[in-house]
């Protein structure tokens, strides 16, 4: 899943931190966006009355849709939100390589898994790369994150800078974590990241391992079975390890767990061959032709990735 966070400064002076799935934030199928009823403007300001809406309801023959809305659009948001709500959030981004994240979610959407997390159907659309990947430009191009990148020795000069171009005193960096390097260093990102958004970094952030942690994780994941078992099932996080084998003068092999060094790549013949033992011939087909129409979002928005 490509996830966006974004972080509240509330007003008793505590920030709030969400997870969420940006692909939900924006119209479906590329479709020009309006402002969600429940948060269009108001005479009043956001939230005071029932949302103006122009024209007709959604609702066509009797039947109500969910999109799209008849309210007003905002010139060049891309999302159902009011700039004036994105605003109030410290945006960050968290993205995983589309050949480790299409699988994961494409096996949740049949057997076993399907009885489990009530996903019956994969939809490709719902991969949200291309998203993500809107609404991110469009935040730095609004000056809402940028142009510094965090981590980045040379914040100025980016080279795929778009709308500003010099640091402000006010500059919100932009932080996107890959998956991948958050699971092979994780403490080194985590800090990165706390240094990032202004939080104090403890070590103790990597573990959750007391009773009132595992219940609170379970609670939190309950309407979500079937998606988070691994993580429901730690403790911790530490730098995963690698498996490779070596081959002993018997000729037998024996795993390897490598702290130190990254997973080899498989090649594109190795991963359709297990893509097609997990997945089936047809299967295997769908998650290869939806990692590669989500390759280049993703490559395009792991070059702002945190180093370390």
């Amino acid at each position: 899943m490509v996830l966006l966070d974004g972080v509240l400064t509330l007003l008793q002076g505590k920030r709030l931190f969400i997870k969420d799935i940006t692909y939900y934030l924006l119209p479906p199928d590329g479709a020009p966006s309006s402002i969600a009823p429940t948060l269009a403007r108001k005479e009043r300001g956001v939230g005071t009355q029932r949302p103006h809406i122009n024209g007709a309801s959604s609702e066509a023959n009797g039947v109500r849709r969910p999109y799209p809305y008849k309210t007003e659009s905002e010139p060049g948001n891309p999302t159902v939100i009011p700039e004036d709500v994105l605003k109030k959030f410290h945006f960050t981004f968290l993205i995983r390589h589309p050949k480790h994240s299409i699988p994961s979610f494409y096996r949740c959407t049949i057997p076993p898994l399907d009885e489990m997390t009530g996903f019956y159907n994969y939809m490709p659309s719902e991969a949200g790369y291309g998203e993500l990947r809107r609404f991110f430009d469009h935040l730095r191009s609004t000056g809402q994150v940028g142009p510094s990148v965090a981590s980045h020795e040379n914040h100025d000069a980016h080279p795929t800078s778009i709308g500003t171009s010099s640091r402000r005193s006010d500059d919100v960096e932009i932080c996107v974590v890959d998956a991948d390097d958050l699971l092979d260093n994780p403490a080194g990102i985590i800090q990165a990241y706390c240094k990032s958004v202004g939080i104090h970094y403890d070590k103790s952030m990597l573990s959750w391992n007391t009773e009132k942690d595992e219940k609170q994780a379970r609670e939190a994941f309950e309407k979500w079975k079937g998606f988070h078992e691994d993580a429901i099932g730690s403790c911790d996080l530490k730098p995963r390890a690698h498996v490779g084998y070596t081959f002993n003068m018997h000729s037998r092999r024996t795993a390897d767990r490598c702290f130190d060094q990254k997973k080899k790549s498989k090649t594109r013949k190795e991963e359709n061959a297990e893509w097609t033992e997990k997945f089936g011939e047809e299967g295997a087909k769908v998650v290869r032709k939806t990692v590669d129409a989500n390759l280049e979002d993703y490559e395009y928005l792991k070059q702002f990735a945190l180093n370390v």
